[in-house]
């Protein structure tokens, strides 16, 4: 297993980015499902309290709680039949003072194939990634995952080759459950529509470059008004709102995972003017660059 190692600029902290544990996997296939509780070892050789992100995604679903769980620089709290859905490149945080219960679930990119990541939404970083399912999505759920780690141990009764086909279908049934929830609980449960799905797509393509609401507009063929009211209404927020909470976002990414310069950071995401970028974190986030990269990487 392969773990990258990004140096804390001057900090003598380390802030590290984990590769799927392929080799603790049954048969070395893509997943992996097990047991959550007070004795599970998530990495023997790292301390997981303090930030760090990985290359693979998490499901954990919870029998117990209540769990604090920092996920892309927000503090959540599960509690029993709650899922919290954590997806590549995020970074997050366990809590060293609360014990984690239940089933935890972790899928290495490429394992599914490509129609089923899309039907699924595996990379949609805009939904929450804590979910409520009520009494019956939950059972629905927990039913499903009890199938899915069934096929998982079960390595004996066929060849590798279909067995790692049979856990494809039943992975994909699984998140097919699982993002329909996801995408259920975005905005209050509110339906988005198409305007709003073709937006937040062009946001997460462009944001780095492009900043400008009426640019998305026109680019899309809305009227800004169009725009507005398909905006505010998936997500409670305006264009502008939902294009700077992705922009910080990516911000506060690099500075939590490279050594780039605060100019560098701010060029990054579409800040020539290092000063400008710094005024604009500032205001977004009430602390400057500096003193948010200062504060990650502060030994606890």
């Amino acid at each position: 297993m392969t773990d990258r190692t990004i140096q804390g600029g001057g900090t003598g902290d380390d802030i590290r980015t984990f590769a799927f544990p392929v080799e603790r996997t049954v048969c070395g296939v893509g997943m992996q499902i097990g047991t959550m509780d007070p004795g599970h070892v998530w990495r023997s050789d790292a301390p997981l309290d303090r930030i760090h992100r990985i290359d693979f995604h998490v499901v954990m679903v919870f029998s117990g709680g209540p769990v604090r769980h920092m996920v892309d620089f927000t503090e959540y709290e599960a509690s029993a039949g709650d899922v919290l859905w954590i997806r590549p490149g995020q970074v997050h945080r366990f809590a060293a003072t609360s014990e984690y219960r239940g089933t935890v679930l972790a899928m290495q990119p490429g394992f599914l194939p490509r129609a089923t990541v899309e039907a699924t939404g595996l990379y949609r970083y805009d939904l929450p990634p804590l979910l409520r399912p009520d009494a019956a999505r939950l059972a629905a759920l927990r039913a499903s995952l009890s199938h899915l780690r069934r096929e998982y141990e079960d390595a004996a009764t066929l060849p590798l080759s279909l067995h790692t086909a049979v856990l494809r279908h039943s992975l994909s049934a699984f998140l097919l459950r699982l993002s329909h929830l996801a995408a259920g609980s975005a905005a209050d449960g509110q339906q988005t529509d198409t305007t709003f799905t073709l937006f937040r797509d062009a946001v997460e393509r462009d944001f780095a470059t492009n900043h400008s609401v009426s640019a998305y507009a026109d680019g899309l063929g809305y009227s800004r008004r169009t725009l507005v009211r398909a905006v505010r209404a998936a997500t409670g927020d305006t264009p502008k709102a939902f294009i700077d909470k992705r922009v910080v976002l990516e911000a506060k990414r690099l500075l939590a995972h490279t050594d780039l310069p605060i100019g560098r950071v701010g060029a990054s995401v579409g800040f020539p003017d290092a000063a400008n970028f710094s005024k604009f974190f500032h205001q977004h986030t009430d602390m400057t660059p500096a003193a948010f990269r200062a504060e990650l990487r502060r030994v606890p």
